[in-house]
């Protein structure tokens, strides 16, 4: 189960547009959904007024769960709506209801957030595993407010599904409506973890044409692109860093086997 929430958890729509984007591209099914009555401030989620078939209707905020098909061996069950404002535990214990009914193994919870990257690199993606009762290990030990994606990630990994939580970074000096850059990035991580290439669609191009629009807007401002400068070098820093620690243990283990496979000779 493939799982995204609007709102705080939401940046530029990243998250949620994934399973837009499945929905769109795969055959899919609704399979159910979980009603407004008790979850919702509605002047936070407020009802829409829409027209259908010539009709007008008031739409009332919900969740709604898909079934995917993506060929004859892959089929998903995703999960979309608004974050809910009351009763999460039981909104999550429903929520994996749908899961037990479709023989869920694995629950993956996508996020969006805002951060300090530049838009010049690859947005950066942070994942966990095995839920948020672990030992920090330094790159994630994030302490603050939290949301329904890690509340979701961690019910169901306290009920045994196999839990994955993937959040994408998008540049907070770039707050616009849509960021298909982080949605790609969301996809393409999503591809790698079903073991099946997931169809891209139209979101290279509106990358690219995200990333131009980033790029046009920093050489209009000195300010900005002196900033998105500073984060660069940020980044490049840390990857240095990342790499040389890396290639120094490469060196250490080959200097160990050499010792071994001598001592071994002798």
């Amino acid at each position: 189960m493939v799982s995204a929430f609007a709102g705080w958890n939401d940046a530029c729509q990243a998250a949620t547009n994934v399973i837009r984007h499945l929905i769109d591209t795969y055959d899919s099914q609704q399979v159910g959904k979980i009603c407004c009555a008790g979850f919702y401030d509605y002047q936070t989620s407020r009802p829409m007024l829409c027209t259908m078939n010539g009709r007008r209707n008031i739409v009332w905020p919900e969740t709604s769960l898909y079934r995917i098909t993506i060929d004859e061996s892959h089929s998903i069950l995703v999960e979309m709506g608004p974050e809910p404002n009351y009763r999460w535990l039981e909104f999550c214990h429903r929520s994996l209801r749908f899961a037990e009914d479709a023989d869920v193994k694995d629950v993956i919870c996508l996020g969006a957030m805002f951060a300090d990257c530049p838009h010049t690199r690859p947005l950066p993606i942070d994942v966990t595993t095995g839920g948020y009762n672990t030992v920090c290990t330094g790159e994630d030990d994030y302490t603050g407010p939290i949301g329904i994606p890690t509340v979701l990630d961690q019910v169901a990994n306290d009920h045994g599904y196999n839990t994955t939580s993937m959040w994408v970074s998008i540049p907070q000096y770039l707050n616009g409506e849509e960021c298909a850059q982080a949605t790609l990035r969301l996809l393409d991580r999503l591809s790698d973890m079903l073991g099946v290439e997931l169809k891209e669609g139209d979101l290279p191009r509106k990358a690219a044409q995200w990333k131009a629009q980033a790029s046009l807007l920093t050489r209009c401002n000195d300010d900005l692109a002196e900033y998105v400068r500073h984060l660069e070098i940020e980044v490049d820093t840390r990857e240095n860093a990342k790499f040389t620690e890396a290639s120094g243990n490469d060196i250490a283990q080959e200097a160990e086997a050499f010792l071994r496979d001598m001592d071994g000779g002798r």
